[in-house]
């Protein structure tokens, strides 16, 4: 059951009014499905108006921060629950362990590296949870075309597209999460074998 989404979002409020849109409309669903918000617990850029909008719904944020933004003074005090860690490291694992379903919206290079951990570890088995690239205005294209090169070249199993989800848009995104079925995941990231590498 989903009690709890994490969200990886970007803290810029230099961007586009399609993602800010999509951020609120994102914290309206959440707030809707009566899911616990977990994201980065900072009130700046995406990440003020995706916990704004949960709040406005009636929803429960839960922000997990490292010491060094609070010391910068951007951290969102609003939060029902806040969680202060040592550092990025320490808060990146706690907002996957708090994390039922995990979804990306566009961001820079800290949603990268957030994301590609999840994405990762469910290919580890460390987890079996949904994940969704919510790919507002086809932002992760280039992404998901180096992903393929990496697939052509034998970088990357086939696989590891049927990891995660691409949604273009929040409630194909909230759909994936409410009839998501794990699935078995295939131990051929351990094989040695370089015979069948994409399969």
């Amino acid at each position: 059951m989903i009690q709890s989404v994490t969200v990886y979002c970007s803290s810029s409020s230099a961007i586009d009014s399609i993602y800010v849109d999509a951020a609120v409309e994102l914290g309206e669903a959440i707030a809707a499905q009566k899911w616990n918000l977990v994201y980065g617990g900072n009130s700046v850029g995406l990440m003020e108006r995706l916990a704004d909008a949960v709040r406005a719904g009636k929803g429960r944020v839960i922000g997990i921060t490292p010491q060094l933004f609070i010391d910068k003074g951007v951290h969102d005090q609003k939060c029902d629950e806040f969680i202060v860690t040592e550092c990025m490291r320490t808060r990146k694992a706690q907002m996957e362990a708090r994390g039922d379903a995990y979804i990306a919206m566009p961001g820079g290079l800290g949603t990268f590296e957030e994301i590609f951990e999840i994405i990762v570890g469910k290919q580890l088995k460390y987890h079996n949870k949904p994940i969704v690239l919510l790919n507002i205005n086809d932002y992760y294209r280039p992404m998901l075309e180096q992903i393929e090169r990496g697939i052509e070249q034998n970088f990357i199993k086939s696989k590891a597209m049927d990891l995660f989800c691409v949604a273009s848009d929040v409630p194909s995104a909230i759909e994936h999460i409410r009839s998501y079925v794990p699935t078995r995941i295939a131990d051929k990231w351990f094989d040695k074998s370089i015979a069948n590498p994409t399969k």
